[in-house]
């Protein structure tokens, strides 16, 4: 790349985001980033990386710094997700095919904290100006009525034809690879397993990633609302959030389905404290991910904490056990680590393979018959300043095609796991991409 990096940014005032970060999905093919009122949406592509393999978060990293070092950067916001930018999504597996890729976009809307602004790039000559980059904004913005501000946002509505399929093992193959999983632990050659699965929705009258994603960002405020290159969902998993020298995560490891509390006597909050924060398996489950994350990320800090007991995090679809860490990154050979770099050694943690990683991952393959593809691997955004959040790319689904997408749910096995109740574990971690594509089940 021998094109310079040039990026202007501005402040936008409060009447060009009134709507909202959602307000500005009208297209399918927007970068998307976003929780609560806050996020980033893009448009555009001016270049990308691919990679795979063992190394393609490393290679991305020197990638992005290269992309950087020389860019012409002029920001008048001056906060985490102005100037350059990039979004990324990345394989679960060091093993898949699948490309790994960060995307350098042309235009992106941000909110923060109440602040808005609007950054444009460029690789080429033309003049940055104030103008320039609202009336590109416009443009981007200038699409047909698509019907997103109907009532079911654009997606497939609640009773038009559907097909719903099982996709590379049925239930009753899944639930055999669950028993298989729970031997190998009782045989003591591993302690925690993540197993996953994927079905297929074909719908004829089509998919519209931005409905998708505005439903998702409505009914799903806590969860972190991802949308890169046809790869969509709502995580409740923060894998790394950095600001500044600031670290953090959101681990999550325990699931109870809310339909479960349904009749049950007092309020349903303290059935999900009595199951969950009650129950051994649970807590033995969420204790295995909080030490693989917090042994990983000890070398690279100077301080750490995490809460010595979890909380009951509760969504709209499930109730999950989650902790939060925190740590003061250090400063080694006079740099602080990068998010990249923190994510090549963090990934994949135990809650999304299992424990130890190795055992984990290599069985992984053998019992789930698929390539997980970005499912389960870190999707988010980075600056050139060193701040991003990656998430997990949980909770969604890569649209394959303008009719058809592929759903994907995974859970924890250890050695107390029911393969039927991993099953329904399942079905209501689909439930959140099922909603917003309209499908009832």
């Amino acid at each position: 790349m021998t094109s310079t990096l040039r990026t202007l940014t501005v402040p936008l005032d409060e009447d060009a985001t009134a709507g909202g970060l959602p307000s500005f999905l009208v297209r399918d093919d927007a970068l998307c980033w976003t929780r609560r009122e806050d996020g980033l949406v893009a448009f555009g592509e001016l270049t990308r990386f691919t990679g795979s393999g063992p190394e393609r978060f490393l290679e991305a990293d020197i990638w992005w710094r290269h992309m950087v070092i020389e860019a012409d950067i002029e920001d008048r916001v001056g906060v985490p997700g102005t100037g350059p930018l990039a979004f990324g999504t990345f394989a679960f597996s060091k093993t898949s095919p699948f490309e790994s890729r960060l995307i350098l976009p042309e235009i992106v809307v941000g909110i923060r904290d109440g602040r808005s602004w609007l950054t444009q790039m460029t690789l080429d000559d033309a003049e940055l100006t104030e103008a320039g980059a609202r009336a590109a904004l416009a443009g981007w913005l200038d699409v047909p009525d698509t019907g997103l501000d109907s009532p079911d946002g654009g997606s497939t509505a609640v009773g038009q034809s559907f097909t719903l399929k099982s996709g590379s093992l049925s239930e009753e193959d899944w639930k055999q690879a669950v028993a298989d999983g729970v031997a190998e632990i009782r045989a003591g050659k591993l302690e925690k397993l993540v197993l996953a699965r994927d079905v297929v929705a074909t719908l004829p009258d089509g998919v519209r990633a931005a409905g998708v994603l505005r439903k998702l960002t409505r009914n799903y405020r806590e969860c972190w609302t991802y949308g890169v290159d046809g790869l969509v969902g709502a995580t409740p998993e923060m894998l790394i959030q950095v600001e500044g020298r600031t670290a953090q995560a959101r681990v999550l490891a325990g699931t109870l389905d809310r339909r479960d509390a349904e009749g049950v006597d007092g309020s349903p909050m303290a059935y999900a404290e009595r199951v969950l924060a009650g129950s051994e398996k649970q807590r033995h489950e969420h204790e295995i991910a909080i030490q693989s994350l917090t042994t990983q990320l000890a070398p690279f800090s100077e301080a750490m904490n995490a809460h010595s007991e979890p909380f009951i995090l509760e969504l709209p679809n499930v109730w999950h056990l989650a902790s939060d860490v925190k740590a003061e990154l250090a400063d080694i050979e006079g740099h602080v680590p990068t998010c990249l770099a923190l994510i090549n050694a963090l990934h994949p943690t135990a809650a999304v393979c299992g424990t130890p990683t190795t055992v984990a991952g290599a069985l992984i393959r053998r019992l789930e018959h698929m390539d997980r593809g970005p499912y389960a691997g870190p999707v988010g955004w980075l600056d050139a300043a060193g701040n991003g959040e990656w998430g997990i790319a949980l909770r969604g689904a890569v649209i394959e095609s303008p009719t058809s997408v592929r759903m994907f749910a995974g859970c924890g096995i250890v050695e107390g796991s029911v393969p039927e109740t991993e099953l329904a574990e399942t079905w209501a971690k689909f439930r959140p991409m099922l909603e917003s594509l309209g499908i009832e089940r």
